[in-house]
């Protein structure tokens, strides 16, 4: 028996943001697993995928989602999960695995993937692409991500602000992932770069606790409290308003 496993984009919350393609895939699958942190509870991907499949078919699998520092720790939850998926691809043919996003943008799919190909002999591995968080923001906001010959550049901030503010200093659109934890060092760099204006974040993007707000509020939403980890940032490049002005 061939074995697949299939990396399916479940786009950012929303369930109706996935693709007839992905519906298919998690259907079709005979098992569905979802990422979770070792706290066990249930995550956005695992949300998402509810809404099409049956729970009985859903297999949760622990992830070191949340750690930041200890490698080790982190890459011995990944060998267990991937011994966790050969377990299930030895019983069963097709495992699809939902991951927010898309699978092939900053997801734990690749990680999964590799190990999971290390110990499944002739193992094929797909992905289903799904909507990115910034393509939701940008549809929520109105922001525009490219024009003409403008550059995108998507930065996680979890490789540090001076990599973000770097990015703000060309001539593009930058998109920020990741950077609820480095809130106010991306405050600054917007302030820094002249970037403020016209730039917008969100978080939970189709979930009842939605957030989209100016960027110009980043300082403002701090002194409430620490904004979600999951956060995105929408910086435009800088435009003169003109029609066709980038070609």
């Amino acid at each position: 028996m061939m074995s697949r496993l299939i990396g399916v984009g479940v786009g950012p919350g929303d369930p109706e943001l996935v693709t007839v393609k992905g519906v298919r895939a998690l259907r079709e699958a005979d098992v569905v697993v979802v990422p979770v942190m070792d706290t066990l509870e249930r995550g956005r991907a695992e949300a998402t995928v509810l809404h099409y499949v049956d729970a009985s078919k859903v297999v949760r699998v622990v992830f070191a989602l949340n750690e930041r520092t200890d490698r080790a720790r982190r890459e011995a939850a990944w060998d267990a999960a991937g011994d966790r998926v050969a377990e299930l691809l030895g019983r069963h043919g097709t495992v699809a695995f939902a991951t927010i996003g898309d699978p092939n943008v900053y997801s734990t799919f690749t990680y999964l993937a590799q190990t999971a190909g290390s110990l499944v002999p002739d193992l094929v591995v797909e992905t289903v692409p799904g909507i990115t968080a910034m393509q939701d923001l940008a549809a929520r906001s109105g922001a525009v991500l490219t024009e003409g010959t403008e550059p995108l550049t998507l930065v996680p901030v979890t490789a540090g602000a001076a990599v973000l503010k770097d990015a703000l200093e060309g001539p593009g659109t930058v998109v920020a992932y990741k950077f609820g934890r480095l809130a106010a060092e991306v405050a600054t760099a917007l302030r820094e770069t002249g970037r403020t204006e016209g730039a917008v974040w969100g978080s939970a993007l189709g979930l009842a606790e939605e957030s989209i707000r100016g960027a110009s509020e980043l300082e403002s939403e701090l002194e409430v409290g620490p904004l979600p980890y999951l956060s995105t940032l929408i910086a435009p490049a800088p435009r003169d308003g003109g029609r066709g002005g980038k070609l």
